[in-house]
Parts: C-alpha cells; sequence; structure tokens
C-alpha cells in the first residue's frame, strides 16, 4: 500500500467542502441518523447499567445516539452530496454512485427525495446479521437484525466490479450482505451505529477502482476513511461532533500507531 494515500478526516460541516480542496468523489457514502430521539436505546440493554435491568438505567437511558439526531436535515444532505460526486461521465461502467445507511422506514423517502437532486435512479441493498440489539424486545417479538442501504445513481448505471477479469467472469453479487462484527483488537468500537470496516471495504470494492476518491459526509468512528485506506482509495471525511472525531483520529484513523495500541471497546459519554 502506497503511503501517499490521502485519509482526511476534518471536524467540520459537510456544507464547507469547498474550503478543504476536496476531489469530487466516485463514492459518496455515510450513514444518516435514523431519527430516533431519545429512544435510541430503548430496545437495547444498554438502558442499563451492565445490561441488567436489576441496576437501574445508565447514562444512555432517554438519550440520542447523536446530538445532530433531529436536526438532521435530508434536503440539505441530498443537495451537497450532488456536488460531491464527479459528474456523469460518458464513458459506460464509470458513473459515480452514492450508499446511504439508513432505517428501513426511511428507505421510500431517500429514494423519492434523491430524485429531486438528480439521483434519478436507487436500489436497496441489506446486511444479515447473526444477531440483535433489540435484545429487550426478544420475548415479546421477532426482532431486528438488519441493517438496510440505498445505492442511489443519476442516468446511467454506476461503476460495478465483482471481479471479472480477461480471463474470468466475475461472480454475481446479491443485494444481501453478511453483516460480521469487527475485532476490537483492529478497529475499536467508538460509535454507537458504527459500521464495520470489513462491510464497507465490500461496498468500496464493488463501486470503485484503486485510486478513486471516498467521501463520508457523517463520518462518525472513521471506518469508512479506513476501509477506503486499506483499498489504497484517497478518502475524505466530515464529522462535527468533536467526541468521536477525536477517538476516530486517537484510534481507527491513527495509522503509524496502530500497531502499537492494544484496542479496547472505548465508553462513549
Amino acid at each position: 500500500m502506497s503511503k501517499a494515500v490521502k485519509m482526511e478526516l476534518h471536524h467540520d460541516h459537510f456544507q464547507n467542502f469547498k474550503r478543504y480542496n476536496i476531489p469530487r468523489a466516485q463514492l459518496v457514502i455515510a450513514d444518516i441518523p435514523y431519527n430516533l430521539g431519545n429512544n435510541a436505546y430503548a430496545s437495547s440493554n444498554q438502558w442499563y447499567i451492565d445490561g441488567d435491568n436489576k441496576n437501574g438505567e445508565s447514562k444512555l437511558a432517554n438519550k440520542s445516539f447523536f446530538k445532530t439526531d433531529e436536526s438532521f436535515n435530508l434536503s440539505e444532505y441530498m443537495h451537497f452530496c450532488s456536488k460531491l460526486l464527479k459528474k456523469e461521465p460518458k464513458e459506460k461502467n464509470q458513473a459515480p454512485a452514492m450508499i446511504v445507511f439508513c432505517s428501513y422506514q426511511q428507505m421510500p423517502m431517500i429514494e423519492e427525495l434523491g430524485k429531486k437532486y438528480g439521483f434519478k435512479n436507487s436500489y436497496p441493498i441489506f446486511f444479515v446479521k447473526n444477531t440483535s440489539s433489540q435484545v429487550l424486545k426478544a420475548n415479546m417479538k421477532i426482532v431486528g437484525a438488519t441493517e438496510h442501504a440505498v445505492v442511489l445513481y443519476r442516468d446511467k448505471l454506476p461503476k460495478f466490479r465483482n471481479g471479472k477479469t480477461e480471463e474470468t467472469k466475475g461472480k454475481m453479487i446479491k443485494n444481501w450482505f453478511e453483516w460480521k462484527r469487527d475485532k476490537l483488537k483492529e478497529y475499536p468500537r467508538i460509535h454507537p451505529t458504527q459500521k464495520p470496516v470489513n462491510v464497507l471495504k465490500q461496498l468500496i470494492e464493488i463501486f470503485t477502482d484503486e485510486g478513486d476518491v471516498v467521501v463520508d459526509p457523517c463520518a462518525g468512528s472513521g471506518t469508512t476513511l479506513r476501509a477506503s485506506y486499506e483499498l489504497n482509495r484517497p478518502s475524505f471525511g466530515f464529522e462535527i461532533e468533536k467526541e468521536f472525531y477525536n477517538k476516530s483520529k486517537e484510534t481507527i484513523l491513527n495509522i503509524e500507531n496502530i500497531s502499537k495500541i492494544e484496542y479496547t471497546e472505548l465508553e462513549l459519554k
């Protein structure tokens, strides 16, 4: 891997991307707030101290995941992402794409709003987990064990890489992926909705080539940037919450000292 691969995280709003001279992206990928408000941890055992209701409520009870959870403007996000992406190329199989992680309920809204900002086409992708965070509901209902995302693009189908070469036909890529959690010693968990690096790497490899720019407007833990770095893709991200920005810079994006740090799961304040 080239040491010249850029990996920049800015403590700023994605609206201000122009001040950093960021090149247009082949892929914009981000996890938007789910707008769960104060019920973010409602079905998770994190609501209680040590996950046990006998111990009483934890500091996460009645808390949202993010300070920006209720103020996030999806229309504004779509507008700026349309500016972050490269223009539609004349060549086939080279068009850029945007992937938006979201809740199942948000998917139709994202698809319709995307059309307003030039993303005329879209399709869903799903991620299957082997466990559920909704542990407090497990004896009451079928619990959620999936994550969801929408792939959006303008006119032409986006760049698609499925391992095809002159010698091989490539493989069929289905619309669902296995959601494997990262090992904490490699990638510490610093964010409540952190996406696994290895899942992100699969998506980045499908929609980009080495050297293509990847941008994450809501970087959170920085795992998108780390995944891009490991695949030799320049990456740029924005995170306005100082706590997540600092933790990301200290751990997941601290490449020079990455092998020297013994990681444990960091406490979310």
